[in-house]
């Protein structure tokens, strides 16, 4: 089936129906539900399967993470105060299909919201969370992930442009640039330089608009060619082999996505470089206790946790914590990093999750502070 959608000169579809406001629409949920606050929260998060027979497995394990989370519901606040939550908490097999699984899923119940997000990214293990807010740092780690992006198809006669998220094509582009056919299939050298320039002008004007970098399908030579016109290189990444033009958007989106997981590795390995060269300058701070308090006032500029890293704490006053195994607990907070990670990216800082062997010499979790 060709997915299509009518767009204006400029190559940008009107929201929201063309789906560019992916990252926007995950953000919005990610602070919406980072920063509930209602007691009690309940967020149950595991890792599923795409295929069957293995996602069978999954329905068990639902069950379990289900009657885990309303016991602790009830020992906590007893049946009665809590029965709309503990009502949700009985549904959810209504609500999920584990037909249409992901690598994860992730849970968040509690008064007034019921949020059910599948996820691409596996976890460390599945847990339930009873707390006064939720555990988002899945979500996080989606949001870091969550890559929009062009894929452009090109060859000497003809153009396509998609839009995808991920590893998914969501669209073709279809506006008065693209697709884009060559008058001549016979074209000389300086025609196909030619043909390549005006592709790379439309392209230009849609990056300056969006800042979503395209990954091209081509051949060696044509990219080779298409590099050196290019007004902007720096935007394109690729080639992805030209023996996938044709194949089915979903071979394109799985072979571009590859592309764009390796930049996003590299921008990753740029982060912990650039942690370790604020070590140098003495603005990295490492104990859990220091980097809250750093954090709460604004001075968390990139925050680095270990991809495995969880710590349970009860607060024992505004800016003061201890450790805790126990996170069934009254008053506990299940993961204070979820709560970090999100309050850096709130004031404006970055926070990744990573398990990279060049970061273990920090430790589970580091602060690159501002001042």
């Amino acid at each position: 089936m060709r997915l299509s959608l009518t767009v204006a000169k400029t190559g940008i579809p009107d929201p929201p129906e063309a789906g560019f406001n992916t990252s926007i629409m995950q953000k919005n949920k990610l602070e919406k539900l980072a920063t509930e606050r209602s007691f009690p929260c309940v967020t149950i998060s595991m890792n599923t399967c795409r295929t069957f027979p293995e996602n069978l497995e999954d329905i068990t394990e639902l069950e379990k993470l289900m009657a885990e989370a309303r016991d602790h519901v009830i020992n906590e606040f007893g049946q009665f105060e809590v029965k709309s939550l503990l009502e949700k908490i009985d549904s959810l097999d209504e609500l999920i299909d584990v037909n249409y699984s992901l690598d994860s899923l992730h849970i968040f119940l509690s008064g007034t919201t019921t949020e059910i997000v599948k996820s691409s990214w596996p976890i460390f293990k599945n847990s339930v969370s009873v707390a006064e807010n939720f555990v988002v740092k899945p979500l996080i780690k989606d949001f870091n992930r969550i890559e929009e992006y062009f894929i452009l198809v090109l060859s000497k006669s003809d153009v396509r442009l998609l839009k995808a998220t991920n590893d998914a094509i969501s669209i073709e582009i279809i506006d008065d640039d693209f697709p884009f056919k060559a008058n001549d299939w016979k074209q000389t050298d300086s025609q196909i330089d030619e043909f390549f320039n005006q592709i790379d002008k439309a392209l230009l004007k849609i990056y300056n608009k969006t800042d979503m970098y395209i990954v091209v399908v081509s051949t060696e030579n044509n990219w080779s060619r298409f590099m050196q016109v290019a007004d902007k290189p720096s935007i394109y990444f690729g080639p992805v082999s030209n023996n996938h033009n044709g194949s089915p958007f979903s071979t394109l989106g799985s072979e571009a996505w590859k592309i764009v997981v390796a930049i996003q590795d590299e921008h990753r390995a740029l982060a912990i470089r650039e942690m370790q060269d604020a070590n140098r300058e003495g603005k990295v701070i490492t104990d859990l206790l220091e980097i809250f308090t750093a954090v709460k006032a604004g001075r968390g500029d990139l925050l680095i946790t270990h991809d495995n890293y969880h710590q349970a704490v009860k607060m024992n006053g505004q800016y003061s914590f201890h450790t805790v195994e126990d996170v069934t607990l009254p008053g506990v907070i299940d993961d204070i990093t979820s709560n970090l990670a999100w309050d850096v990216i709130s004031k404006k800082g970055r926070a990744i999750f990573t398990d990279s062997e060049e970061f273990k010499s920090f430790g589970n979790i580091a602060l690159k502070v501002r001042y």
